[in-house]
């Protein structure tokens, strides 16, 4: 790791050499935090996001975690999805069904994916509706401050906008406080039609981490985490803030590269 730092109120912030790196800290991190969760639990709720997240957690297919995880203990939901088929290219589901977890031992029924044969709307609706059913069967845990759920994990990948889920600067589902899971049907990245948890749904996991990579990232991590003037837009990843959960930010040095609290040489 070429650098550590806890920020005052921006949690945690892992920079790396390279991606070889990142993606071994990161399964370490997640295997942990699975162990721990189990052992208090006896579940871990882990909730993924899309794009190159999923190539980065690979190693956990490969020795030692594909043996020393419990497997069967996780429970795996997505931060958002895109309202495609499940076999469809653009389908988080179907990334993480090839890339991972069609190489690991889960359990199929613990695997919460969205009905895609609905429309967007209500595709949020039912999957919210999912999520409160397992909070009230304590599957997955309750907030201490409020009625949101738990989750153990939301991992959060960010794009150089600064959007993370399907949460887009500007967007009026930022403002959104009472749904679990909202909708949209005008992202500004293709597709259009999506669904996504909402800020107090990501902010009430006991865990977030946010995984970012590459030099076009750049500005986006600097608005994301460093001391600004209030005059500066507050960026979707802005919004990130656990209320009493942990933030670990896991950047690669490229990304890294505007941060005020590091300076490299290129």
């Amino acid at each position: 790791m070429a650098y550590s730092w806890v920020h005052k109120d921006r949690g945690e912030l892992r920079i790396y050499e390279n991606l070889n790196e990142l993606s071994t800290d990161l399964a370490d991190y997640i295997a942990d935090l699975s162990e721990f969760s189990v052992k208090e639990r006896g579940v871990f709720t882990i909730a993924l996001s899309g794009g190159s997240l999923i190539g980065l957690m690979g190693k956990l297919c490969e020795a030692p975690y594909s043996k020393t995880v419990d497997w069967a203990k996780w429970h795996i939901f997505w931060v958002d999805e895109r309202v495609v088929a499940k076999n469809h290219s653009d389908s988080n589901y179907k990334l993480a069904k090839d890339d991972l977890l069609s190489k690991v031992p889960v359990v199929p029924s613990h695997v919460h994916s969205i009905n895609d044969t609905v429309t967007a709307e209500e595709a949020a609706d039912e999957y919210g509706f999912v999520i409160r059913q397992l909070v009230k069967t304590r599957v997955i845990s309750v907030s201490d401050i409020s009625d949101c759920p738990k989750f153990d994990l939301i991992l959060l990948g960010m794009g150089s906008d600064g959007h993370v889920a399907s949460l887009f600067p500007n967007h009026s589902v930022l403002e959104e406080k009472n749904e679990w899971v909202t909708f949209i049907t005008d992202s500004p990245k293709p597709p259009p039609e999506r669904i996504t948890f909402t800020l107090p749904v990501i902010n009430s996991a006991s865990n977030v981490a946010v995984v970012i990579t590459g030099g076009d990232k750049a500005e986006a991590v600097h608005l994301a985490i460093d001391d600004l003037g209030p005059n500066f837009p507050s960026l979707p990843a802005r919004m990130v803030q656990p209320s009493k959960g942990k933030l670990v930010w896991f950047v690669d040095k490229p990304a890294a590269l505007k941060l005020d609290c590091c300076q490299f040489s290129e």
